[in-house]
């Protein structure tokens, strides 16, 4: 029966109240801690492969993944504001179902910020790579992807994902408050860049793109729903941090749903623009489609620059 204990929520508030982390988040940072979660491979990786599934109905994909992390998020709200301590999902399995469950609960969680690590790192591994092509610099091939990770090319380590990883974990090691400080400005910087992309793409938008809108019907929105399910991993992230948050009961619900809406609204029009710059099938084995989306752009400028040359 050992197995099927409860953690009574009195003594996790007690070990809560002689907690020494610092509480330094407020809701406005919980809802950049969950933007910075959320927003990555999602917005600049998995755009291109859910539209291969979804074609130009991409948007309506990420909006149906959106209500299901919205029910989930309203769970996680909940919970957060009822037992304010670290250790999400993990502890209120503990609370409410048992030991066993929890501790299932917590190898899945391992396992899930693993994998979205990884997925984040090797996404941003393609835009850095991409990067430095634009300045005529290339990686090594076997130092550019893990091994098989490129059919037809010989690889043996992702050096760039591997290196972002080791940063990011020495910024972590160095507290909450120095942490916070560093993620607000990337988020606002990412949010900056999204932003940027959505003013500048949309003067590009060939609106023959989005016909027909779903060629594979709605069980592949529905493929592309799942995709995109993977890309709002990150926002019970927040509740990770809920002994350092100021106002955890307020703030915490904040944060999850705050980070959630904006994101979603990002990424549906995002994938819009996308969808409507470069034809769903050009998206196929490509890394970075955001850089596809504005090499195409780029490219029906110089190609109006040079008819306009043409006609003088």
């Amino acid at each position: 029966m050992s197995l099927l204990r409860k953690k009574d929520v009195s003594v996790m508030m007690d070990q809560k109240s002689h907690s020494k982390l610092a509480r330094h988040l407020s809701g406005f940072d919980l809802v950049l801690l969950g933007i910075g979660a959320i927003i990555g491979t999602g917005i600049f990786v998995l755009t291109g492969t859910g539209a291969l599934y979804a074609g130009p109905a991409l948007p309506v994909a990420f909006i149906i993944s959106a209500i299901v992390c919205a029910l989930a998020a309203l769970c996680y709200a909940e919970f957060s504001s009822m037992i304010p301590v670290s250790g999400s999902v993990y502890t209120y399995t503990y609370a409410t179902i048992g030991e066993l469950v929890a501790w299932i609960i917590g190898w899945c969680l391992i396992l899930e910020y693993g994998l979205a690590s990884s997925a984040v790192a090797t996404g941003w591994s393609g835009y850095f790579q991409s990067l430095l092509s634009g300045f005529g610099i290339g990686l090594p091939t076997m130092l550019t992807a893990a091994p098989g990770a490129v059919p037809g090319s010989e690889t043996f380590f992702n050096l760039p994902a591997f290196l972002i990883l080791m940063v990011i974990t020495f910024l972590l090691s160095m507290g909450i408050k120095e942490t916070k400080r560093v993620n607000n400005i990337m988020v606002l910087v990412k949010v900056a860049v999204v932003i940027l992309f959505i003013v500048v793409g949309i003067w590009y938008v060939e609106p023959g793109n989005y016909t027909p809108f779903a060629p594979f019907g709605i069980s592949g929105v529905l493929q592309a729903s799942a995709i995109a399910f993977f890309a709002y991993l990150g926002f019970d992230a927040v509740t990770s941090a809920a002994e350092e948050v100021k106002d955890p009961g307020r703030n915490l619900p904040i944060g999850i749903l705050g980070s959630l809406a904006i994101v979603t609204v990002l990424y549906v029009v995002v994938s819009a623009i996308m969808v409507g710059i470069v034809p769903f099938k050009q998206f196929e084995g490509v890394d970075s489609p955001v850089s596809l989306a504005l090499k195409v752009a780029r490219h029906d400028v110089w190609s109006c620059s040079s008819v306009v040359r043409d006609e003088s």
